[in-house]
């Protein structure tokens, strides 16, 4: 029978120390031996596809789990499989085999993967470069040589030619210099300041900051030699941007599910162990190692593999509604930057170091260049969020555009945009015309922040206007929505999501203005705190829609608008079942004073740095 809580290979494994976190990398990789192929240079892990070729999918099968297994090897591991790497390199390099990866082209997935490559040959050149044939190096440096060659995207895809050459430079391979700094020049115009980069020219900043522009970027502060000033204004901006990074993770150590590729799951602890590899003491060594070891905990008691042990395209459980268009089978090994503190020895004060439990913040701490507003809550970190936008993929507005994002509760992406009446609008509003279509916020037009208050400008259809205001009462939030509209609109506002029970053990409660469940650990309740009072409903969302459980539970207020101007005034909050969660219930918040919230603003509001993109 299928056992959930061993659909993990990190199962059991108490990830209290070094040697238990070396157990977790050989204990992830063990189950991608079947599916190498005879030539070693291709993992094709499950018949799924991707925006990009099959073969460039196998590549990224085989190099992921690089990022894992060569700090492993380079603080002293032994991995057992490094000739059938070195063989799946020369193969996969060789237009004659096979096995081989196809040509590189501009903006091609394969300069992704390679750059896990570049890393190896950088950081342990004596395993995977150094035993091959004379014919094999130069087949390999021709490949490499090529794909730096070639256009990378205008994001932290620019930081994977800086890797090939770092490898290029450690074997002793020449090429034009000029191309690494101006990628390097480009990289560091995305700052925006505090420690926040952009991932390129967009209206976002999600998890690649800290797992890809931060952790590319001490990997380069290490191993660049050369460029010293470069690396203290990376190594600065990181010890500047771990105390706001911080927020984004729980007690339990969940990160928050927030942005684009969740299914790279325990990257997001990459940032704490790059900090550890690049001997940045941005926080107390032992606020770092609970950060990095509570993370891996949190991941190793949830069901993220299929049945023999392979990651699967997922979140809290396999899941394909919330994958990318270009997640492959191979995808979720990226997780495996985790595992970069590996590289450092046993004697290393990161390692060293008592794991410290997270500090409690009983204030809102404002994230002022992302637009948050993060509240530290009873095992949970709930995050107010106004200023990011993504139009460009599948379930973007509920990854960027939610209200509240919740390290606890997670966030659900819909199902169908044809049914009104079934979607979930967790910590969202959904508007619809013809109560089929539905529409909710996804691009702004503004984007303003004003001490730990948030408000946003949107355009759900080209002549209704709708401003939000958003206000942290922990452990509740307020939501206050003025809507301007030609026609009637239908309206269904959601809290949070909360696991649900089989057999319906969990019980509901709904009234005007109000919906309530009270599920078997926790509770999730919504208010309505304006003039007049939406129905509150019960909701029963649609299965494998949420990222971290299968089924939940949604508290709902519905209602209808007229034409002209109406302002909706919300209160949620989701807690653990307990003392906190009764209090709360009994003290509702009290509507705030739309008037006084809009000088504010016209005082003291500042626009996101994350959405003023000039």
């Amino acid at each position: 029978m299928y056992d959930p809580a061993r659909a993990n290979p990190l199962h059991g494994n108490p990830l209290l120390t070094r040697s238990d976190v070396q157990k977790a990398l050989l204990d992830l990789f063990q189950p991608l031996l079947p599916y190498f192929s005879e030539g070693g240079a291709r993992v094709r892990l499950s018949a799924t596809g991707a925006i990009f070729d099959h073969a460039a999918a196998d590549l990224e099968g085989f190099a992921r789990p690089l990022w894992g297994i060569v700090p492993f090897a380079a603080g002293g591991g032994t991995f057992p499989h490094w000739p059938l790497y070195r063989k799946g390199l020369a193969n996969g390099t060789n237009p004659a085999h096979p096995d081989y990866w196809g040509d590189v082209a501009d903006r091609n997935q394969r300069l992704v993967e390679l750059a896990a490559i570049g890393f190896a040959l950088a950081m342990v050149p004596q395993h995977l470069w150094e035993p091959l044939t004379a014919e094999e190096k130069q087949g390999v440096a021709a490949y490499l040589l090529a794909a730096r060659e070639r256009d990378y995207v205008d994001n932290n895809w620019k930081f994977f030619r800086v890797l090939v050459d770092l490898g290029l430079q450690r074997v002793g391979i020449a090429f034009d210099r000029k191309k690494t700094v101006a990628y390097l020049d480009e990289l560091e115009a995305f700052d925006i300041g505090e420690g926040w980069y952009r991932d390129g020219p967009v209206k976002r900043v999600d998890h690649y900051i800290p797992f890809a522009m931060h952790f590319y970027g001490l990997i380069y502060a290490v191993l660049a030699k050369d460029d010293a000033e470069r690396c203290a204004r990376i190594r600065a901006r990181a010890e500047r941007f771990a105390p706001d990074i911080r927020h984004w993770y729980g007690p339990d150590g969940a990160a928050l599910p927030f942005g684009r590729s969740q299914t790279y799951r325990f990257a997001a602890g990459g940032f704490w162990a790059a900090l550890a590899f690049a001997d940045l003491e941005a926080l107390p060594w032992g606020e770092i190692k609970g950060y990095y070891l509570r993370h891996l905990r949190y991941w190793s008691r949830l069901p993220i593999a299929d049945r023999d042990g392979v990651l699967s395209i997922g979140y809290g459980y396999p899941n394909l509604l919330m994958s990318e268009s270009y997640n492959s089978a191979g995808s979720p090994y990226w997780a495996l930057k985790v595992f970069l503190a590996l590289a450092l020895p046993e004697e290393h004060p990161f390692w060293q170091a008592q794991e410290r439990a997270a500090p409690t913040f009983p204030e809102p701490v404002p994230l002022a260049k992302p637009g948050m507003v993060a509240m530290h809550t009873p095992g949970n970190v709930v995050v107010l969020s106004s200023g990011q936008e993504h139009d460009k993929m599948r379930g973007s507005n509920e990854k960027y555009a939610k209200f509240v994002y919740s390290t606890r509760y997670g966030f659900n992406i819909e199902a169908n945009d044809r049914h009104f009446d079934a979607a979930s609008f967790d910590g969202m509003l959904g508007l619809s015309d013809d109560g089929v279509h539905f529409r909710m916020r996804e691009t702004l037009d503004e984007a303003l922040i004003a001490d730990d208050m948030l408000y946003s400008r949107w355009k759900p259809w080209r002549d209704v206007v709708v401003e939000t205001w958003l206000l942290p009462q922990n452990p509740w939030h307020l939501r206050i929505h003025r809507i301007d509209t030609p026609r009637e609109l239908l309206t269904i506002e959601g809290g949070f999501a909360i696991p649900r029970a089989d057999f319906g053990r969990d019980r509901s409660e709904e009234e005007s203005g109000r919906a309530v469940w009270f599920g078997q650990e926790d509770v999730s309740a919504i208010l309505d705190l304006g003039e007049w009072q939406r129905l509150g409903r019960a909701h029963v969302p649609i299965a494998n829609t949420n990222l971290i459980v299968a089924k939940t539970n949604l508290p709902q207020l519905r209602g209808a608008i007229p034409p002209g101007r109406s302002v909706l005034v919300t209160a949620a909050f989701a807690l653990p079942s307990g003392d906190a969660a009764d209090r709360a219930l009994a003290n509702p918040p009290s509507p705030p004073d739309l008037s006084a919230l809009e000088r504010l603003f016209d005082e003291r509001g500042e626009r996101v740095a994350a959405f003023d993109l000039t």
